[in-house]
């Protein structure tokens, strides 16, 4: 979507336990990539006001929201911010795309659901969880929002839209 990005910033509350690791692992991506990652830190929602205000003074071209509860529980807000400060953001979450933010790739949130239920029936038909295989989700879905993408003036690649599972309007 931006390929001539060179500084990204990536939105991380410091609260959570993943949140040292998730900094350090798109650090080391983005060094692969040849871009810089500078981190924005929020564990209120004040804070997540204040990290979108200071996301201007980093010239960075891109915003990156990593998987968190405090996040996930306001992609709304989100969204809604990224619009007013006319930044370019992905969430993992569809309902970030679907609520005005520019795409989200991430997990299918109801094939996850269908396979937790599997599970669930397995146990609850008398199979031990200890006995059962680890598995994690491997249908990810990648969604484009057309309209924020020409509210930022930017010009979704057709690569990109014939990847996409779904293209809100």
């Amino acid at each position: 979507m931006l390929p001539n990005a060179t500084v990204v910033a990536l939105l991380i509350n410091p609260t959570n336990p993943r949140a040292a690791v998730q900094g350090r692992e798109a650090q080391a991506a983005g060094r692969a990539l040849g871009q810089e990652i500078h981190i924005l830190n929020a564990s209120t929602e004040s804070e997540i006001e204040t990290a979108f205000a200071t996301f201007g003074q980093m010239r960075a071209a891109a915003l990156v929201l990593v998987n968190d509860a405090l996040f996930n529980s306001r992609l709304d807000q989100l969204a809604a911010l990224a619009a007013r400060r006319a930044i370019p953001a992905i969430s993992p979450w569809r309902e970030f795309a679907i609520a005005g933010g520019l795409m989200s790739y991430g997990i299918d949130g109801p094939d996850l659901y269908r396979q937790a239920a599997i599970f669930m029936g397995r146990i609850l038909k008398g199979e031990k969880p200890a006995n059962l295989p680890v598995q994690q989700s491997t249908k990810v879905e990648l969604i484009v929002n057309l309209k924020t993408a020409k509210a930022l003036g930017l010009t979704v690649p057709l690569s990109l839209l014939g990847r996409a599972d779904e293209i809100i309007q």
